[in-house]
């Protein structure tokens, strides 16, 4: 699938600005198409950290949060926190357990099944609250769609506080949204509509560790102690592929450096099972190394399995758990890739490949893995898709959309096909009944109004830069745009009328292509790309010269660094 390349918008003032800055002014160019045109937009960008961050009693229920846990410490209540399976649950869980330790409450914590419990807090787990003599539930990354459940613990005679960030369930009332929100005693979401809250866009676990950071202020306990827990919500951040922007870019730069140096005997030893000791950490090695590891705890076994490892107290301990889920991993890389070849065949053979919206139905995936496969199936057809699976008790799904597909809107206009469902702009999930599939499938695409613009994909990048001044200089400021993820992308250059010296496929796994480049300038350079190399050298074989997308980097081999192209379009 061949994209469209568009160049990022050109701005007046960048050379002017760049003096001010000290920077160049292609870096001054890039930050603004990231952060915003003002120049305080990008000197923040430049220099903003972690002190930039709003203070967290600008959040709704703040305040109300903080009173109410210390009134249950004080009375000695007992408290369960109620968490998620994921990296973003299972970071958001710990941060709680350690704040709420740490100020003197009587606390547990219970992350729910996948399998057994699904999603969030549900009835079977406010019931055992209850025998277990719980008086408050804390729910961290859920609990804002779970008004029945809320509800029950609520007349069980507990207290309930809901910490969480994913959008507020609302129905539609003569033409206007009503908000649907838990009758819990508080509620700390950003995303509440009269949130005073400036940055909407935290993960759970930012939003758990915010409500930490006002605990510890409220309680005298030093700033460095709320420091120490930013790199769990810096890898949640990461892990739950929240936008790397304003403060979630400042929150994932300071975590990442303190991730280095991590006094975690956890994460320390799922840094070395990696083999990531003493690297550079970039979001990277969060988004597909470390972080698919703890998802794989919640994903193929239990995420306590997960939340044991970040609070191990051996090093032994540590190391036995990091290298089961490391194996965890290993599996799911596996048992994704039979689920996505299965996809594909479905999607190729039927006239599913005509619909607009993809529903897919796996009856032997296991159910955790749909999530990965629609991701998968999203990005090589360029379409919103749900996988669904069987459950225990009817099917299960996920979805994965794409930009102007906003999929739990969409979701919501079909809320009665679903008994339970909840997500983001960009992904959901879902439980129904398997009779209900088709049914799914038909009014998706029928209330889709994506047009044939829409579903061909867009190569943003940044500016047209001729390889030849791809060099080490620029490569330097390219830092300074770090971390790269959503929202704040690795910076990307087009560059024309090249020559292709030279081509092949290297790699263990064949996966790997190598080109020798030449400009109109006799410049010379090495490129790889990734991806359907076979592909991609067919497609250049055909061409006398071609165009790239490209992003440039040092390559060091044997003591010698050299520029080195990373490939990611060819035209």
């Amino acid at each position: 699938m061949r994209e469209r390349w568009v160049e990022a918008p050109r701005v007046e003032g960048n050379r002017e600005m760049a003096g001010r800055l000290r920077v160049s002014p292609l870096t001054v160019r890039m930050i603004r198409n990231r952060a915003g045109l003002s120049e305080e937009a990008v000197r923040d960008y430049l220099y903003g950290g972690i002190e930039s961050l709003a203070d967290p009693f600008l959040m709704k229920g703040m305040r109300e949060a903080v009173d109410l846990l210390r009134e249950k410490r004080d009375a000695g209540a007992s408290v369960r926190i109620i968490g998620d399976y994921d990296i973003d649950g299972v970071n958001a869980s710990f941060i709680l357990l350690t704040g709420l330790r740490r100020i003197g409450a009587q606390v547990d914590t219970v992350i729910p099944d996948r399998m057994r419990d699904g999603y969030g807090v549900n009835e079977n787990l406010v019931r055992q609250a209850v025998e277990d003599g719980i008086d408050t539930i804390v729910t961290c990354d859920n609990g804002i769609a779970a008004a029945g459940e809320i509800g029950l613990a609520k007349e069980l005679g507990m207290t309930v506080v809901v910490t969480d960030h994913h959008e507020v369930p609302f129905r539609e009332e003569n033409g206007e949204r009503v908000f649907v929100l838990p009758p819990a005693d508080v509620i700390v979401n950003p995303k509440q509509a009269d949130c005073g809250y400036p940055f909407k866009m935290l993960c759970g676990a930012a939003v758990a560790w915010r409500l930490v950071e006002a605990l510890y202020r409220a309680e005298g306990i030093p700033k460095e102690e709320v420091l120490d827990l930013a790199e769990f919500a810096a890898v949640a951040t990461v892990g739950d592929i929240m936008e790397l922007r304003g403060e979630n870019r400042a929150l994932v730069r300071y975590g990442l450096k303190r991730l280095e140096q991590t006094e975690n005997l956890g994460y320390r030893a799922l840094i070395r099972v990696n083999g990531l000791t003493g690297k550079r950490l970039t979001a990277y090695h969060i988004g597909f190394v470390i972080g698919p590891c703890i998802n794989a705890s919640g994903r193929l076994d239990t995420a306590r399995r997960a939340l044991n490892l970040l609070g191990a107290r051996d090093q032994e301990e540590a190391e036995t758990l990091a290298g089961d889920l490391k194996a965890l991993n290993d599996s799911r890389k596996a048992l994704t890739v039979k689920g996505t070849e299965e996809a594909r065949r479905q999607i190729e053979e039927t006239d599913l490949k005509l619909d607009r919206v993809l529903v897919v139905y796996l009856p032997e995936c296991h159910e955790s893995l749909a999530g990965i496969i629609a991701g998968r199936i999203r990005e090589q057809y360029y379409r919103p898709c749900f996988v669904l699976t069987d459950g225990e008790d009817g099917v299960k799904g996920s979805g994965r959309s794409i930009e102007g597909y906003h999929m739990f809107e969409e979701m919501t206009k079909v809320e009665k096909l679903f008994t339970r469902f909840g997500g983001h702009p960009m992904a959901a999930g879902l439980s129904m009944e398997r009779e209900s599939i088709e049914e799914l499938r038909r009014r998706l695409n029928e209330n889709c109004i994506l047009t044939e613009e829409d579903l061909t994909p867009r190569k943003l990048y940044d500016a047209v830069l001729p390889v030849r001044y791809a060099g080490e200089q620029l490569i330097g400021e390219l830092e300074l745009l770090e971390p790269f993820g959503k929202g704040n992308e690795k910076p990307l250059f087009a560059a024309g009328n090249l020559l292709v010296r030279s081509a092949r496929i290297i790699g263990k796994n064949a996966n790997v292509l190598k080109l020798i480049l030449e400009d109109d300038h006799e410049t010379r350079i090495e490129a790889v790309s990734f991806g359907d190399v076979q592909g991609d050298l067919e497609y250049i074989e055909e061409k006398e010269r071609i165009s790239i997308l490209y992003y440039p980097e040092i390559n060091e081999y044997m003591g010698k660094r050299t520029v080195q192209l990373v490939v990611e379009a060819y035209g």
